[in-house]
């Protein structure tokens, strides 16, 4: 093989470190067991006393459903109680005070508590509740989540087991098919609950409550430091201490709570790039003590995997910059070089969504539009993903921003999210790999073209939306949209 260039040398060395996630999802798909539905526990003993706390901040278009949902509970009234932790300062605030009223009036026990700040965003409001609670088990919702009436009475008497902080439900997806972005994101957060959580369960390793749809011995929130706010994720910050001070948690996949992906790009984008940002926050302030902590190493070693995954964005935005320019090296790979590329790089990928997809008995056809619109959704991402790493390694804790719910309301009644960055910053790069397909094609390349229309169709696809959003936003008449566009995040 010949000598290779510096842009190629980079370009294989990018490729095995993409490689090492590659592998991991590889060995996630192995390991998986699909699970047999569960018939509900029925509790051999008295029910414990729970308290359901739901944290809102303005989610005028979807309190009521979820209010009335947790209103519809089959559970001893005796032992439920219902905490509307209400941050709001619209509409909000009025709708919330009438449903309430109306549990009460059907003899359930529910209040209204309003802090006298925002301090601490939903781990503030959180805290403030649990304060005020005296229950043993905490089950907590976010605004847009519709809780089956069975929910408490299926997880609660699993509790009988001393050992047990947390469990946690799947998500499922109730405007997935709404869209081909909604299909996507849908694919995207299914290979989290269905693979990566089940794996990790079944494994005795870490694993995280996802901030909804899941139940917390208070106890343990208590145990772990309680509810902190120094991070963007606090539900995966206390995860980790919890785990860390001995709990265990559970994951129930055969219990499923639906829920709302974002319905447009923005508020997709603000949603991950929290996320991102999020867990690398948690990374720096939990890493070293999970790597010095006495477990063991395969436990570590899948919590540093887990924690870091949002690295491999910037990793795919190197490769994007370089893939073009390294077009004219892959003849000097050798057959071997694309062979490990498509297997760690794409194939674990097309087989760890496709898995998923298969255990949720989701038909051949509706896989083969869903699974490569996850992975070109994914790379689309990888920009503003970047940054948010960065940001999350580099920059101050930064304010929680909730992402935008649109429920049953008509688009126009909706809330819409606050756009970062220059919109549209994608195109750019659909159009550095439309360079290269020409490169391609020109020098008879042909083995790279998949890659670089996977890679062109990301760029186009989230770009187009990004700049189809920003447009929206900016039209006459649209001026009470809150848009803002920053070079760095939100203080």
């Amino acid at each position: 093989m010949d000598s290779l260039s510096p842009i190629a040398v980079l370009y294989l060395v990018i490729l095995a470190f993409l490689g090492v996630f590659g592998l991991h999802r590889l060995w996630m798909v192995r390991r998986f067991r699909r699970w047999d539905p569960e018939e509900p526990e029925v509790p051999g003993q008295e029910l414990p006393r729970v308290t359901v706390q739901l944290p809102l901040y303005n989610e005028r278009t979807v309190a009521a459903r979820l209010l009335r949902a947790v209103g519809a509970f089959e559970y001893d009234r005796d032992k439920l109680h219902i905490q509307v932790l209400d941050d709001s300062t619209d509409e909000t605030r009025e709708i919330v005070d009438h449903e309430v009223e109306r549990l009460c009036q059907r003899g359930l026990s529910a209040e209204v508590v309003r802090r006298p700040d925002r301090s601490g965003y939903k781990a503030g409001a959180l805290d403030y509740g649990m304060a005020r609670a005296d229950s043993e088990l905490i089950c907590i919702f976010d605004a847009d989540f519709i809780p089956p009436p069975h929910f408490l009475r299926e997880l609660t008497p699993r509790f009988r087991d001393e050992s047990l902080g947390m469990v946690q439900a799947r998500w499922e997806h109730n405007n997935r098919d709404e869209s081909l972005l909604t299909r996507a994101q849908s694919t995207l957060l299914d290979g989290h609950f269905v693979i990566e959580h089940k794996v990790r369960s079944d494994s005795g390793l870490f694993f995280n409550f996802n901030g909804t749809a899941g139940i917390w011995r208070k106890q343990t929130i208590l145990d772990a430091g309680g509810w902190e706010h120094d991070t963007l994720t606090e539900d995966l910050d206390l995860s980790y201490r919890a785990q860390l001070a001995g709990w265990r948690f559970q994951y129930v996949p055969s219990l499923a709570a639906p829920a709302e992906v974002p319905p447009d790009i923005a508020a997709f984008k603000s949603q991950q790039r929290r996320w991102a940002k999020g867990s690398v926050q948690v990374a720096r302030k939990l890493g070293w003590r999970i790597l010095s902590a006495r477990l063991p190493w395969r436990v570590k070693r899948e919590a540093v995997m887990h924690l870091l995954g949002n690295t491999g964005y910037p990793l795919v935005l190197l490769l994007a910059v370089l893939l073009p320019l390294s077009v004219t090296e892959h003849s000097h790979f050798g057959g071997l070089w694309h062979v490990a590329m498509f297997v760690l790089c794409t194939l674990s990928v097309i087989c760890f969504y496709d898995r998923s997809q298969r255990a949720l008995g989701r038909a051949g056809r509706h896989r083969l539009r869903d699974v490569p619109a996850a992975m070109s959704l994914g790379i689309g991402m990888c920009v503003s993903q970047t940054r948010a790493v960065l940001s999350g390694l580099f920059s101050e804790t930064g304010e929680f921003v909730r992402t935008p719910k649109r429920g049953d309301a008509p688009r126009a009644a909706g809330y819409r999210a606050i756009l970062h960055g220059i919109p549209g910053l994608e195109l750019l790069l659909a159009s550095w790999f439309a360079w290269g397909i020409f490169r391609a094609v020109s020098q008879g390349m042909w083995g790279s073209l998949p890659f670089l229309l996977l890679f062109l169709s990301g760029f186009l696809w989230v770009g187009g939306l990004t700049l189809q959003s920003w447009w929206r936003g900016a039209l006459p008449g649209r001026k009470e949209h809150s848009w803002r566009f920053s070079g760095s995040s939100p203080r």
